[in-house]
């Protein structure tokens, strides 16, 4: 038996097409209301005269209002929006994409949101969002949630909300400082995490890379050992997943390491270690963290990482990845990684 979605873009495929427009342009002005209508247009790639037209059919409908300051959604628009979640997923074949990217990398599950977060840079909140709806179905009471820092997991610690409270987090940086942009930090992050679901963290005031001798030396701190052996038991790992170049260079990794680095073609980066196509580590720096043989342990691993660039990255690691890990991506990348 078709499904009436299989019937429609059979039947009726410009209806389909318009319903995707038109769910495009409400979902974009949800995530950044109010939204001025030439910024809409740039965002969407549409021109001001198709966008005009359709702004004008959904403010018909009662479903945005335009003010001085932009573009917002009424009540029935979020509504609406929210109900339509699901079967634009499944017009869009998000479902079947998961599926078959989840056989084909042999871990646990899949979660795909709609978009190309290199083309538009709020599908990393979309990211952000299906992490955060993810971890409130896995999260038990008293969890400790281990999270490395990046820009996609500031956008999840956006998205988390006090309803987390219930269940009494506390979070925790997998790694120390990478002399990255503060606010990306792993430290910063578990704190935002913290705060926005009123739970508690602890930090980790150490660099993320050190020489041998330093680490020995760190290890053995009474504070910084407590916080290690609550990062080795965690029961959730929140990280992401880096281009192998683009993590050595925020390293400021030495010239030999980054000759390695590219003499053995290394395409992702996760916890400090360095994959090539294979899946085969090639480098790894010392790291006061989390360690790779760490997540065997680990019941709820959840990797983000989305935009078609970084599919080769995705593809590097998860052909180490323990098969528990739960990978949440967008379409850009997914369509990248059944593609190669």
């Amino acid at each position: 038996m078709y499904s009436l979605i299989d019937i429609q873009k059979r039947l009726l495929p410009d209806l389909l097409a318009v319903m995707q427009k038109r769910h495009q342009i409400l979902h974009y002005i949800g995530l950044m209301e109010p939204v001025g209508r030439r910024s809409l247009a740039v965002s969407l790639n549409l021109t001001e005269r198709v966008l005009r037209s359709e702004v004008e059919f959904l403010k018909n409908q009662n479903l945005l209002t335009v003010t001085s300051a932009g573009m917002s959604l009424t009540e029935d628009g979020k509504n609406l929006l929210e109900e339509l979640r699901e079967a634009m997923r499944d017009i869009a074949g998000i479902h079947a994409l998961e599926d078959k990217l989840q056989r084909k990398l042999g871990i646990q599950k899949v979660i795909i949101v709609p978009g190309n977060s290199d083309e538009f840079p709020w599908v990393k909140n979309e990211l952000g969002r299906a992490a955060a709806a993810y971890m409130k179905l896995k999260v038990n009471r008293k969890d400790t949630i281990a999270v490395t820092g990046g820009s996609t997991m500031a956008a999840i610690a956006n998205m988390l909300t006090p309803d987390f409270s219930e269940f009494d987090l506390l979070f925790l940086p997998a790694r120390g400082g990478i002399g990255e942009d503060v606010k990306n930090q792993a430290n910063t992050i578990c704190a935002a995490m913290a705060d926005g679901t009123k739970s508690k963290h602890k930090v980790l005031y150490v660099p993320d890379q050190v020489s041998r001798d330093m680490y020995n030396s760190i290890v053995k701190e009474p504070e910084i050992k407590e916080v290690l052996c609550l990062i080795k038991s965690a029961s959730m790992v929140l990280h992401g997943i880096g281009d192998a170049m683009t993590m050595a260079e925020r390293r400021k990794s030495r010239e030999e390491d980054l000759n390695i680095i590219m003499d053995e073609e290394a395409e992702g980066e996760a916890f400090g270690y360095y994959f090539n196509k294979a899946g085969k580590v090639v480098h790894k720096v010392q790291t006061i963290g989390l360690q790779l043989e760490d997540l065997a342990n680990i019941p709820n691993i959840i990797a983000a990482a989305g935009g078609a660039s970084k599919a080769k990255a995705i593809a590097s690691y998860m052909k180490q990845a323990p098969a528990a890990t739960v990978l949440i991506t967008d379409e850009g990348a997914a369509n990248e990684l059944l593609n190669q």
